[in-house]
């Protein structure tokens, strides 16, 4: 049975959405993964698309989601990527294990920020969450 992971930041327009399309491409044998914002801002931020574009990865049904909208899946793990998320985090139900993995918000910076961030993110949290779920 595939597990659940929640990717929480601020906006969920840049950071949270890479990551979510990210797990969705790699490690879809053994998780679906979820994204919102704590504060959402209610779309994506181009840039963040595009890197996702042009990685063959981006879902139109990827989109900026308010916590209201996702927090009854059942998760077994939660991820902050910011440190606004980590502080306003929302206790969950159940057993639910939060994790923190922060990474620089590329919004309003040069596309290249956008492309250094997918890569943090590809090589930092990929693992980590692979070695916890899958």
């Amino acid at each position: 049975m595939k597990k659940n992971v929640l990717i929480l930041c601020t906006g969920n327009s840049c950071r949270s959405i890479i990551a979510e399309a990210l797990l969705n491409a790699r490690l879809s044998d053994c998780l679906n993964a979820f994204s919102s914002g704590v504060a959402a801002s209610g779309r994506v931020n181009p840039n963040a698309k595009k890197i996702l574009q042009e990685n063959h990865i981006w879902r139109d049904d990827y989109h900026s989601k308010k916590l209201e909208t996702v927090i009854d899946v059942d998760y077994d793990l939660v991820v902050t990527v910011c440190g606004n998320a980590q502080e306003t985090c929302p206790v969950f139900p159940g057993a639910t294990e939060v994790i923190h993995v922060g990474f620089e918000d590329p919004d309003g910076l040069e596309y290249a920020a956008f492309k250094e961030t997918y890569q943090q993110i590809e090589s930092q949290l990929i693992p980590t969450i692979k070695d916890k779920l899958c």
